[in-house]
């Protein structure tokens, strides 16, 4: 394409013009494109990190609690496993009443048991569950004493029934007090058995037949040796003891001892003889209420073994928190305990350390009174907590569900000045101190230490200024 450019003085005008702009206009792209580049050197000196410096936050002033927060699990008390002491009601030696004990009741799985309650059933009788710390070891009945007879009675008595005293003894008071208890609950109490009363009729007949012995014995030597006077004389032959009287003594002595011995077997057995409480027949528990864990029994089965595992009626929460925590926690200290719902309860520390008191999982609890002890030596084991709950509330029927539980420690007295626990140094005399960046420059400022929680501690200006708003140095 050709430009045409006009003729004469305005043509040359038109053309100086338009070659002066072309070439400022070249000029400025040119300064343009310069200022955008830079050299190799210009450009990693742009890109270097700039001169490091102290990492600071500011000093605040607010209220401080100190507290220990952990995941817990919601469970019933410590876990304990029952078996039967013996059989219940009381075997007979009669073939045709020969039978294996079958369970004709099991225990409910989730019942609370109080003093008198009925665990289960076997063979139709009951298995009681009374307070007591002496295990049921034998059949108690008339005549036999101890401290197992002494909780009996003390048990009857707790319920309404007067024994005649807690003496540790069983009477006939404690038999009569028996008999009511068993009818109070739909149950007929374990009277003499006929095999019983065979015997106490065959140990009667017994006396009887030695007291007929022992007159017999004493009817056969009327007028032995006597003369037709009836008194006999110095020259007789009476006078002198012969082979029949030595006879006749020792017969009435052996039929002396016979009844005697026959006197004392029926005293033996009489005193025993009565209603009596069968050995399977109760479980004394040192702590009541409580509740059936797992059934271990069903109907049909025989009763050997354990039948179930009962836990404290109460609910507890366990958790685990680590050795560091568990050194500042300590035995009845206050807990909040938050369900996964936002409800709140309070509860205590009942055990710090130790194995603690377990649900259904089969440990045995212990005591709870001792303090903080992981069991292992080592400072940084976790360490075992046990929080009662005097009233469940919201954990009730919650067993096996996870809590957040949150023990406070202490709190701050108002507003105090905190720093992060990092911006605290110890200086070479053991005192504390943290370092203010003031004016460009940072300086030392000592310090008390006070409450820390949360990664945040309370400090107090020893013999300097500290205030709101210092920027403390927690790094470089």
């Amino acid at each position: 394409m050709n430009i045409r450019f006009p003729r004469g003085p305005k043509r040359r005008s038109r053309q100086v013009a338009l070659i002066v702009g072309v070439v400022t206009l070249v000029g400025a792209g040119g300064w343009f494109a310069g200022t955008q580049m830079q050299s190799p050197a210009d450009a990693l000196a742009a890109h270097q990190p700039p001169k490091a410096g102290p990492v600071t936050v500011a000093v605040a002033r607010q209220k401080l609690t100190a507290n220990v927060v952990t995941q817990g699990s919601v469970e019933f008390g410590a876990s304990k496993s029952i078996s039967l002491s013996g059989p219940v009601g009381s075997a007979s030696s009669s073939k045709e009443d020969i039978s294996t004990p079958l369970v004709t009741r099991a225990p409910k799985e989730g019942a609370v048991l109080t003093e008198g309650s009925v665990l289960m059933q076997v063979s139709g009788r009951p298995v009681f569950v009374l307070r007591g710390s002496v295990p049921m070891y034998r059949t108690l009945g008339p005549g036999v004493s101890g401290d197992d007879v002494e909780q009996l009675q003390s048990a009857l008595r707790r319920l309404g029934h007067d024994p005649g005293g807690v003496t540790g003894h069983y009477g006939q008071g404690t038999a009569t007090a028996v008999t009511q208890w068993y009818e109070g609950k739909g149950f007929q109490a374990q009277k003499p058995t006929a095999d019983d009363q065979t015997q106490l009729g065959d140990l009667e007949k017994g006396v009887t037949d030695a007291q007929l012995a022992l007159l017999q014995a004493q009817n056969g030597g009327d007028g032995g040796g006597k003369g037709d006077g009836g008194a006999a004389t110095p020259s007789s032959p009476a006078a002198t003891p012969s082979s029949s009287d030595a006879e006749h003594n020792l017969g009435l002595k052996s039929a002396q001892e016979q009844l005697q011995q026959a006197n004392q077997a029926l005293s033996s057995f009489k005193a025993a003889y009565g209603t009596k409480v069968p050995a399977g027949e109760v479980v004394f528990l040192p702590d009541l209420p409580v509740r059936v864990g797992k059934v271990k029994v069903h109907l049909g089965d025989n009763p050997a073994g354990a039948v179930a595992t009962v836990t404290s009626s109460d609910v507890v929460v366990q958790a685990v928190v680590p050795g560091t925590d568990g050194a500042l926690l300590h035995k009845g200290m206050p807990a909040r305990i938050e369900t996964t719902d936002g409800k709140h309860v309070t509860g205590e520390l009942a055990q710090v350390g130790g194995s603690g008191a377990t649900g259904d999982g089969g440990k045995d609890g212990t005591d709870g009174g001792q303090e903080t002890d992981s069991g292992s030596g080592d400072p940084s084991a976790p360490v075992q907590l046990v929080i009662s709950v005097s009233e469940p509330g919201a954990l009730k029927n919650q067993a096996g569900t996870t809590v957040k539980v949150t023990v406070d420690l202490g709190s701050s007295k108002g507003a105090v000045l905190v720093v992060p626990l990092a911006a605290v140094h110890t200086t070479a005399d053991g005192k504390a101190g943290v370092r203010v960046q003031r004016d460009g420059k940072v300086v030392d400022v000592p310090v008390k230490v006070g409450l820390s929680a949360a990664g945040q501690v309370e400090v107090t200006p020893d013999g300097s200024t500290l205030a709101e708003g210092d920027q403390v140095v927690v790094g470089q």
